[in-house]
């Protein structure tokens, strides 16, 4: 009998009213832009699934009715939509994205590293201890911003701390459109104090450093203790890699939680927006500037110079504006540049093939 995907097209139907449960598909997280992606003939033939873990040889997807698997495919990332193919697996379509998480891959080849795709809020999380990095945070919150991801800075462990109020301030300069929130990632605070952000549908992701409580928060908020969690060292407060995989996990009765491995490193490529997002004090202050195109080093007239002199911004802060976009820059460069060298390649191989083929012609 053939299922009926009426429910998934809201627009066609009307509101839902509010006492009526979501579908199987709207509680994965399924809206109308991705249901205007395709028609409903075309759903019965190839429904959607989501992906909720990424291994090395399959993709784990789940649906109305369907928990399997799909051949591994280099675009595809944990949160991704696609249009199951029964017939042909490998041929299944990724429905175009809200908003993507990436950075620049570890290594020397400049490779692009997909995190995650269609998620609503990224909880930046840090501890209140030596883990509690400023310049790492800003990192996460530009990537998100990047993504038109709602950035949510997440304090752990401020119990242990005899000041939290220091790591609370130094948090909220950051951006004036980032909230702070602090709680207690073992007890109820989680569901308590991020209710806001994990409405039933929603996707929401935990990033941060290894042992700062990401897995103890995604426990918290699904009521479970299913996922390991460990301690940190006691000598340098450094975490311990517990979460190996990315991996989407469904609350029950509400939003859809990511729970991510610790990032030793999150390069920045392709995020000058979310940079100039991230420094909009400065953006403004350069306003003032004499130069339109003042560097804030030696030049006459320089708002920005004059606000550190003033003790109205902190020199650190322009210091590590202008590593962010310095590194932005190079990297973003480095892939436009190796894009269009693989243009190039690839047209020249077209060529040769050509040549190839009207060589053969001429012989026959």
């Amino acid at each position: 009998m053939p299922r009926n995907y009426s429910d998934f097209f809201p627009s066609a139907n009307g509101p839902k009213p509010q006492n009526q449960p979501a579908s199987t598909l709207q509680a994965l997280g399924w809206q109308p832009f991705f249901a205007q992606q395709i028609s409903a003939d075309a759903l019965e033939r190839t429904p959607p699934v989501r992906v909720v873990e990424v291994h090395r040889n399959a993709l784990h997807v789940i649906g109305d009715g369907i928990d399997g698997s799909l051949p591994p495919r280099i675009e595809a990332t944990v949160g991704d939509w696609v249009l199951m193919d029964r017939d042909q697996p490998a041929a299944s379509r990724v429905l175009e994205r809200k908003s993507l998480l990436k950075r620049r891959a570890p290594g020397t080849d400049r490779q692009v590293q997909l995190i995650a795709a269609n998620i609503e809020t990224a909880f930046v999380v840090s501890s209140c201890n030596q883990d509690f990095n400023i310049a790492r945070m800003e990192r996460y919150i530009a990537v998100a911003f990047e993504a038109q991801i709602t950035p949510v800075i997440v304090l752990t462990k401020s119990d242990l701390v005899d000041t939290p109020l220091d790591f609370v301030e130094q948090a909220r300069a950051i951006s004036d459109l980032v909230p702070v929130v602090t709680l207690d990632a073992r007890g109820e605070e989680p569901r308590e104090k991020l209710v806001a952000w994990c409405k039933p549908g929603q996707t929401v992701a935990f990033l941060g450093s290894s042992g700062v409580g990401k897995s103890t928060l995604t426990n918290a908020l699904a009521g479970t203790q299913e996922i390991a969690t460990q301690g940190i060292r006691e000598d340098d407060a450094k975490g311990r890699h517990t979460t190996t995989r990315r991996q989407l996990h469904l609350v029950p009765g509400g939003c859809l939680v990511l729970d991510t491995p610790g990032m030793r490193e999150l390069q920045l490529t392709d995020a000058a927006s979310g940079i100039e997002d991230l420094f909009a004090d400065l953006n403004d202050l350069a306003t003032g500037c004499r130069f339109k195109n003042c560097l804030h080093e030696s030049e006459p007239g320089c708002a920005v110079r004059e606000a550190i002199g003033s003790g109205d911004l902190d020199p650190t802060r322009l210091a590590r504006w202008r590593k962010l976009k310095a590194e932005e820059a190079f990297n973003s460069a480095s892939l436009a540049e190796r894009r269009s060298r693989d243009k190039a390649f690839g047209k020249m191989v077209r060529g040769i093939m050509k040549d190839k083929k009207q060589s053969k012609w001429g012989r026959d």
